[in-house]
C-alpha cells in the first residue's frame, strides 16, 4: 500500500526481507533487547527508510475519499507509517495492528515520545538513544517479531471483519497471522472478499475478485465503483 510513497515492503518481490534476510533481526524483540549493535542498526534503518517524510499516495487518498463520501469505511492495517491518517482518515477508524512508527516507547517505564525526536538524537551522534525519563531501552512503538498484538486493537479488527459487507485486502501477502486470518473471517461471515495483490496469497480461493494490477491505479478505480450510487 505504501510502496508508491517510497516506503519499501517486507515480503514482496523486492521486499526488505528478500533483499536482506538478516534485516529481520532488526525488528525482532529478543535480538533488539539483547544486542546494542542490533539496536544501532535498527535506528539507522528507520532513518534510512524515511517513513516520517513519506506522503500519502493515490491509494491512501482514495480510501479517505471513500470515507468522506459517506460510505462506512474502516481501515485495518499492518502498515506502521500513519499514512492513512495523513490522507484524511479519522484516527478512530484506523486500526494499526502492528503499532505506529511515528512514536517510540520505553521498554522499562513505557513513556512515549515522538519518533522524530529520537531520530534527531541518532543524527546528533547517539547510536542507541536511551529513555530520557528513566534511562531504559527505547524502541519504536511498533509490534516487533516476538511481541503480541494489542488484544484490544485485534478485537476491534475481528469485529469489523465479521461485520463488514466488503473486505478488501490490499498489498498483503496474507501470510502473517493472526492478521491474515481476518480475510478468512470476513469471507466466512458472508462478506465479499476482494484481494488486490501482485502475487498469489493463501486466501485467493476464498476471494470473489482478485486484482493483480498496481495498487496505485487499481485501488482508486475499485473504490470509485464502490462509492458510486
Amino acid at each position: 500500500m505504501s510502496t508508491d510513497s517510497g516506503i519499501p515492503d517486507y515480503r514482496g518481490p523486492q521486499g526488505l526481507w528478500r533483499r536482506d534476510p538478516d534485516a529481520e533481526k532488526l525488528v525482532t524483540y529478543s535480538y533488539y533487547m539483547a544486542d546494542p549493535e542490533i539496536r544501532r542498526r535498527s535506528w539507522l534503518m528507520r532513518a534510512e527508510i524515511g517513513a516520517l517524510g513519506a506522503r500519502p499516495n493515490a491509494a491512501h487518498l482514495a480510501v479517505a475519499e471513500l470515507e468522506r463520501s459517506g460510505t462506512p469505511v474502516r481501515v485495518i492495517t499492518q502498515n506502521v507509517d500513519g499514512l492513512h491518517q495523513l490522507a484524511g482518515m479519522p484516527d478512530r477508524k484506523v486500526f494499526e495492528l502492528h503499532g505506529s512508527a511515528r512514536s517510540v516507547v520505553c521498554t522499562a517505564c513505557h513513556a512515549r515520545s515522538d519518533m522524530d525526536e529520537a531520530l534527531a538524537r541518532v543524527a546528533a551522534g547517539e547510536p542507541d538513544p536511551a529513555c530520557l525519563a528513566c534511562g531504559g531501552i527505547l524502541k519504536s512503538a511498533t509490534v516487533m517479531f516476538g511481541q503480541r498484538l494489542d488484544p484490544e486493537v485485534m478485537g476491534q479488527a475481528i469485529a469489523v471483519a465479521k461485520g463488514c459487507r466488503v473486505f478488501i485486502a490490499v498489498g498483503s501477502t496474507l501470510q502473517v497471522q493472526p492478521a491474515a486470518s481476518l480475510a478468512g473471517m470476513a469471507a466466512e461471515s458472508g462478506a465479499r472478499l476482494i484481494i488486490v495483490n501482485a502475487e498469489e496469497t493463501p486466501y485467493d480461493a476464498l476471494a470473489d475478485k482478485i486484482v493483480r494490477e498496481p495498487i496505485g491505479t487499481a485501488l482508486p478505480a475499485l473504490l470509485a465503483g464502490i462509492a458510486a450510487p
